[in-house]
């Protein structure tokens, strides 16, 4: 036998071996899933959101939408397998998981996807930023409660966009000249008048001293805190109505009004100019009173019922005005 002829011989029973097995593949592992939800920072359900797993290539790629409930499902995911999760939401920044590594047959619970809201197109030029931000002081100066008490400085917008230094002015000039200031100025320097205090001389002449009193305190609060200071600072004077989320998440909100602001860079910062005006317009307030009532707690007390002032009127904002306010811009 030749030789080519005796090594085939001789390998054939490799080949009967071999072949039966090429019949049968290998069992598929059994597949994974993931399940989660889709929410904004203040916990409110966010549907329509796309969920995609990206895997190492084209063929591991999943996606899913979440449904009225915020809630989605990603099945048949391949285990030993590393996907990341991008969540996307129209209005959100997109969201990215940490890589996840699944084992057969193991359905994942994550922790609810929480968007932020996402920052206003750069493609919006200065120009027209200043447009945006004079229609909404447009608006703003025609907002009063019952149509008649002035409620200027309340945003219902939800895109921000700063304010320049003149708008500041603006508002607080339009504030302080409002008729119903003048109104509301006059009916207290009546009380004043009526209880004898400040230590003014009764009369025209005293209800007169009572009247520039109030309102240079009032006015110098205004043109400090709303528009100096703010202008200086580059802090934004307004309270934001958030309107939507928890009551808690509202209330807390409010209680921050007087010692956070928004800068006009649109991020969260110290109120310094609030608090630094109401500190400015206290020592100024007294200098409009007669020598007898100067002194420190004099000061002390008018800064801190200006605050405290200001924690009442931005929880009435957040949530009873709204309701009573005339405004153009509706809310959420």
């Amino acid at each position: 036998m030749h030789c080519r002829h005796l090594l085939s011989f001789l390998l054939l029973p490799l080949f009967v071996i071999r072949s039966p097995a090429q019949l049968f593949s290998a069992p598929e592992p059994q597949t994974a899933s993931i399940n989660g939800s889709v929410t904004d920072m203040d916990g409110g359900l966010i549907a329509g959101a796309t969920i995609v797993a990206n895997g190492p290539n084209s063929s591991q790629h999943l996606s899913s939408t979440s449904d009225s409930y915020g809630a989605f499902q990603l099945r048949n995911l391949r285990p030993a397998v590393p996907y990341r999760l991008v969540v996307h939401a129209k209005g959100f920044a997109d969201a990215t998981s940490a890589q996840i590594i699944l084992t057969p047959g193991q359905q994942l619970e994550l922790p609810a996807f929480r968007l932020v809201v996402a920052a206003v197109e750069t493609s919006i030029t200065a120009e027209s930023q200043e447009e945006i931000a004079t229609e909404q002081v447009h608006a703003e100066e025609k907002q009063r409660i019952l149509g008649v008490i002035p409620n200027f400085y309340v945003v219902y917008d939800s895109q921000f966009v700063p304010l320049t230094p003149k708008l500041k002015f603006q508002l607080a000039a339009r504030a302080s000249t409002d008729v119903v200031t003048l109104a509301g100025t006059a009916f207290l320097a009546g009380i004043n008048q009526a209880a004898d205090t400040p230590d003014y001389q009764q009369g025209w002449k005293g209800y007169g001293q009572r009247f520039g009193a109030i309102y240079a305190g009032g006015v110098s609060g205004i043109l400090i805190g709303g528009a100096f200071l703010p202008s200086v600072l580059h802090q934004d004077p307004r309270y934001f109505y958030q309107g939507t989320g928890t009551k808690k998440s509202r209330f807390f909100h409010a209680m921050e009004a007087p010692f956070i602001a928004k800068g006009d860079n649109g991020e969260w910062q110290p109120n310094y100019s609030s608090l630094g005006g109401d500190l400015a317009s206290g020592a100024l307030s007294v200098t409009y009173l007669p020598p007898s009532d100067r002194n420190a707690s004099t000061v002390v007390t008018g800064i801190v019922t200006t605050t405290a002032g200001r924690i009442v009127n931005a929880m009435a904002q957040e949530f009873l005005l709204s309701r009573f306010t005339s405004k153009t811009n509706k809310t959420p």
